[in-house]
């Protein structure tokens, strides 16, 4: 999940830049990290010495499994997933181990109906083709079954303007109908699939095939319904919103329901008025004058927030999607906070409350949790549950204690509960919690209670506050200044207990390049030349208890990422500390998104934005364009893949 953090002048064209580098342009980094200040803080944290692990100049706290012997990696593999493990690569394919396949799923632009057209590399389609065909950038995905039938809901994240608009001279929208066409490839895609003659297949015109898109309407739901922050012009009741897109990651519900995660939003809100001064609160979430380069405004007036302030709040929620009802209303649960969503990952806790583990990915922004108020049954009607229940932000110390912190209007000083919906970076910057390096994914343990979630990088940390003004030092689970590399931090609930105030952490991984660094950089223990790698970003955990780690980061395999090659797939050993790399994904691309089958015989991963810089031509091959897809990656023996 690329980001862009905060931009006050965004360029003209920003799909030339990756959201990164389109921040770097405006906010350089330092030139050179430094990490000898964080030593003695962190060899002095209570209950985790034995875990920890001397990385060049300073010490990082790590978890048991960081630490144990190769005989003991081997040992402990238990019954996960094995394979040999591949080297990186800078290839325009998919590498996997010896004894595995992969296919290919679907592709942007490949017709879901009948009545649907080709996908045509010279056009790149249409407004009205684009509306019948699965959607660009996918990333975050589950797949549900229903009376034998396999359904597979999918987040189109965003679209790469100079691959979708390549067609056009100037690589950008030109025309209204092109403007359409790309809000088209937004959303989400919710998919039958089929194994037909031993291969995977889209099903078109299946009864459950719908695009939801960035104007379909959408049921307002929580403490901020109809409050005064969401009523607009078009909707002066504040309870129906139209669409949702830059749908990053994903969650799923016990009751059968998809969870998609609003993430930048910002960047396509745009003001006609450039005397315009978007509010304090409006650009705490990156909204200004200028958008990304879509053009949406061009077309649909509300995101012209000189004439619409109240638009963008009404974005940057978790939405709750039925994938088996196409006739049903997404709903916007903003009981669990107004934020950009990465992940949505639930748990039933001990009392039977639902909790939703939450990042926001921004430098410097927080790691958050949800509590149902009701309880969860088994064969009930559970369909609120999302509905309403308290909203928490994470507090790390550095003597691997933590806490949640409750946001209510006492502790924030905010007149109400929906005000902590609307603005909920505020209410965390009011509390005191711990800025993060971009929390992203966060996956559960299904055989124990903990819980980890990807801090996949952060430049600014030690460097400069977060877009609300709060510090960012190096402690806690933020480790290094000038992150180039991230982290994942684990934690384990009091008691086992995922509704408890109170958590154990350590750091299960800290990535980096020891081919290149000797100091923190290196990265920890159980990272070495064989498996290193930069920007953990999607995280989800296997039906065995395999913890899988999909990265975006740095593929220009040169410098500090040298021997990195490619973005890729690893398999970590919760148990152990060991890592494998499973998978290198095509030239430029990120790996992100994974679901299995019913029977767990087949294994889907996402490619996202292959060829962002205009090197690859993955999966077509030739001069073909690149296209966002789905893989189906299943073993030589048949055997389960999770």
């Amino acid at each position: 999940m690329q980001h862009p953090g905060k931009r006050d002048k965004p360029v003209t064209n920003r799909s030339d830049l990756s959201f990164d580098e389109f921040d770097d342009a405006n906010k350089p980094p330092a030139a050179e990290p430094a990490f000898n200040a964080i030593a003695e803080r962190l060899l002095n944290r209570r209950g985790f010495l034995a875990g920890s692990a001397a990385i060049g100049a300073s010490a990082l706290v790590l978890g048991a499994g960081c630490l144990t012997s190769s005989r003991a990696l081997a040992a402990g593999a238990g019954n996960w997933l094995d394979f040999t493990p591949i080297a990186a690569n800078g290839e325009d394919t998919i590498t996997l181990p010896d004894g595995f396949d992969w296919q290919l799923l679907v592709s942007w632009g490949d017709p879901m109906w009948a009545k649907g057209v080709a996908f045509d590399d010279a056009t790149r389609g249409t407004a009205a083709s684009q509306a019948l065909a699965f959607g660009d950038n996918n990333d975050g995905m589950a797949l549900f079954t229903d009376v034998g039938r396999s359904i597979l809901a999918v987040n189109n994240e965003y679209v790469n303007n100079a691959i979708i608009f390549g067609n056009r001279a100037s690589g950008t929208p030109e025309t209204d109908d092109d403007v359409r066409k790309g809000k088209n490839g937004h959303g989400v895609s919710v998919i039958e699939i089929a194994r037909q003659d031993g291969k995977w297949r889209m099903v078109a015109d299946s009864p459950v095939n719908r695009r939801i898109t960035p104007d379909t309407p959408m049921a307002i739901t929580g403490p901020a319904r109809g409050h005064d922050l969401l009523k607009t012009q078009a909707d002066p009741t504040g309870t129906v919103a139209l669409g949702t897109w830059n749908n990053c990651g994903n969650g799923r519900t016990p009751w059968g329901t998809y969870l998609t995660c609003e993430e930048n939003f910002n960047g396509y809100f745009s003001s006609s008025d450039p005397d315009n001064k978007p509010s304090a609160e409006l650009a705490r979430y990156g909204v200004g004058n200028k958008d990304w380069g879509y053009g949406w405004a061009r077309t649909d007036e509300r995101f012209d927030i000189s004439k619409h302030p109240n638009e963008p709040n009404r974005a940057g929620y978790v939405v709750e999607i039925d994938p088996l009802d196409p006739a049903s209303t997404p709903r916007k649960r903003t009981a669990l906070g107004r934020f950009k969503h990465e992940n949505a990952e639930l748990v039933i806790a001990r009392n039977g409350k639902v909790v939703v583990y939450l990042g926001d990915d921004e430098r410097g922004e927080f790691l958050y949790r949800f509590v149902s108020a009701g309880i969860y049954t088994e064969g009930s009607d559970n369909r609120d549950l999302l509905e309403d229940g308290s909203l928490h932000v994470a507090k790390f110390s550095d003597d691997g204690r933590g806490e949640w912190l409750e946001l209510t209007p006492q502790a924030t000083g905010m007149a109400s509960r929906a005000d902590i919906c609307v603005h909920t970076r505020q209410a965390a910057s009011a509390v005191g919690a711990t800025t993060m390096d971009r929390p992203e994914w966060v996956a559960a343990n299904p055989h124990k209670a903990e819980a980890y979630c990807c801090l996949t990088n952060n430049k600014n940390r030690g460097q400069k506050p977060n877009a609300g003004g709060d510090a960012t030092p190096v402690s806690g689970p933020n480790p290094r200044e000038a992150n180039l590399f991230g982290q994942i931090v684990r934690w384990r609930p009091d008691g086992g207990d995922h509704a408890a105030r109170g958590f154990d952490w350590d750091l299960y991984v800290v990535a980096g390049n020891p081919a290149v660094h000797d100091d923190a950089r290196r990265g920890s223990s159980n990272v070495t030349t064989e498996n290193m790698f930069n920007s953990p970003d999607g995280l989800i955990f296997d039906s065995r208890g395999g913890l899988w780690i999909q990265t975006d980061g740095n593929y220009s395999n040169d410098k500090d990422f040298a021997g990195q090659g490619n973005n890729q797939m690893l398999l970590g050993n919760p148990e152990t500390g060991e890592i494998r790399r499973f998978l290198v994904g095509p030239k430029q691309c990120e790996v992100t998104g994974i679901a299995w089958s019913a029977d767990q015989s087949t294994m889907f991963v996402g490619i996202q934005h292959p060829g962002e810089k205009g090197d690859s031509h993955f999966p077509g091959g030739g001069n073909a364009v690149p296209r966002s897809s789905i893989i189906a990656i299943t073993r030589k023996d048949q055997g389960p893949m999770g």
